[in-house]
């Protein structure tokens, strides 16, 4: 039994680093808490609606491309509401500069902005209702495959569907807003 132990110990440590090494930042999202630049310009809000900045780190091995999709638990639609979603980002992607998701931003040409909840592509900053404070969960997905065949209507459902069985690990950012 020992032995078997110890085998195993040898195994593990001889592992390489793990999907819980893959990490994420962004300056823009640094406090916790949503910059005005990340809160819409719709809805009854004035903000800038720039996506924030995003680098990642140590991906985990056999990384073919990433994901990235911005998402609000707390929104009153009973399904919460998806911000952004970019699907195809290739393998040597490690960041994303602020506003790469408008519509001249700066995306990897490979990239596809799916449409959110708003029924288009592109980001959409934060708009809780007055009196609210909610969750943004900005998670980037490291995958197997080097690019999903999408038809330019995907839900961020379909792509979650997807990403499913060839996701080999997420790192994720949390931050709150309220107005």
């Amino acid at each position: 039994m020992q032995l078997r132990s110890l085998a195993l110990i040898a195994t593990l440590i001889a592992m390489p680093a793990s999907a819980a090494d893959f990490t994420l930042k962004s300056d823009a999202l640094a406090s916790g808490k949503l910059a005005p630049a990340q809160y819409a310009n719709a809805f009854g809000c004035s903000g800038g609606n720039v996506s924030p900045d995003l680098r990642w780190d140590n991906a985990p091995a056999g990384t073919r491309s990433f994901a990235v999709t911005v998402y609000d638990p707390d929104a009153p639609t009973g399904s919460g509401w998806w911000h952004w979603v970019v699907a195809n980002l290739p393998a040597d992607t490690s960041a994303l500069p602020a506003g790469a998701g408008s519509a001249a931003g700066k995306l990897p040409a490979a990239a596809m902005q799916l449409n959110t909840d708003t029924g288009q592509p592109g980001f959409l900053g934060a708009c809780p209702p007055v009196g609210e404070t909610h969750r943004y969960i900005v998670t980037v997905h490291a995958l197997s495959v080097e690019r999903f065949d999408l038809p330019a209507h995907a839900t961020p459902a379909m792509l979650g569907f997807m990403m499913r069985s060839v996701t080999l690990g997420r790192a994720s950012l949390k931050a709150t807003g309220g107005r």
